[in-house]
């Protein structure tokens, strides 16, 4: 069966809709907007310009998909929680322009005792069977390997890389630019740049390849594996060398981005090195 385009009342644009789809009444989409076969949009659902809907794709609840993003077969977007507390609540799911939701992906809206809202920034890759659960917050150029999952209330901080079935426990943060190895269990917080893995994981190092994709200079590189040796070292109780890393290289940029994740409030506390 043939696609057919109508001409949306909100945009006065063309979009295309597969005969065997259903866009409920209220939703909206914007121009170019294409929604592939059996898929269900709900009404309270916004589409932006050219994102695309491949085929048996279902998106529910208050929940706004970003310019050109793809959504490919059966994955779900903003379906209610995995939570007991959650009562109906009209909370939200956002998806940012130009990501990409692979299949059987499963992203749930946030919950009123949360923050109110599921969150995935731009341009980030959801890799088939990932989970992202209630009011977790994805920033953007996240990328998410095959059947990683995430507990409720997870933060992935810009240029963060999941590897394939690592599992994330709720409340975790993971900073800029790390790396969480395959296959491991992260129980607490991941500094920026950092590099975890294991069962359960333990930091092993700085995500070094990540920073040379990054862009960031040899000197700046160096300089920041300096504070992680002097920081993560064996000598003393951690308490004194963060102190001794604040006094020596507190003035670096990217020492001073690790530091202040440190510094910020968690419920989870930091992952320790090996």
């Amino acid at each position: 069966m043939d696609s057919m385009t109508y001409l949306d009342r909100h945009t006065d644009s063309r979009v295309s809709i597969h005969p065997t789809a259903i866009v409920e009444h209220g939703a909206e989409l914007g121009p170019g907007v294409q929604i592939g076969p059996f898929c269900t949009v709900g009404p309270d659902v916004v589409i932006e310009a050219g994102a695309k809907l491949v085929s048996h794709v279902v998106v529910e609840g208050h929940t706004r998909i970003g310019e050109q993003a793809q959504l490919f077969p059966f994955c779900t977007v903003g379906l209610p929680p995995q939570d007991f507390k959650y009562k109906g609540e009209p909370t939200r799911c956002e998806i940012g322009a130009r990501t990409l939701i692979r299949e059987h992906c499963t992203i749930h809206r946030g919950t009123a005792t949360g923050n109110g809202v599921t969150q995935v920034g731009t341009d980030c890759m959801l890799m088939a069977v990932v989970h992202v659960a209630h009011d977790c917050r994805l920033g953007s150029h996240v990328i998410v390997a095959n059947n990683a999952v995430m507990g409720g209330h997870v933060s992935i901080a810009d240029h963060a890389v999941i590897g394939g079935a690592a599992a994330i426990h709720q409340f975790v943060r993971i900073g800029r630019a790390a790396m969480v190895g395959g296959v491991s269990g992260v129980e607490a917080d991941v500094i920026p740049f950092g590099s975890v893995i294991g069962n359960r994981a333990r930091l092993a190092g700085l995500n070094i390849i990540g920073l040379k994709r990054r862009g960031f200079d040899k000197d700046a590189i160096h300089r920041l594996h300096i504070a992680f040796r002097a920081l993560y070292g064996k000598q003393g109780v951690f308490a004194q060398r963060l102190a001794d890393t604040r006094t020596r290289f507190g003035d670096d940029e990217l020492v001073a981005e690790v530091l202040a994740f440190i510094d910020a409030p968690s419920h989870r506390g930091l992952i320790r090195s090996e």
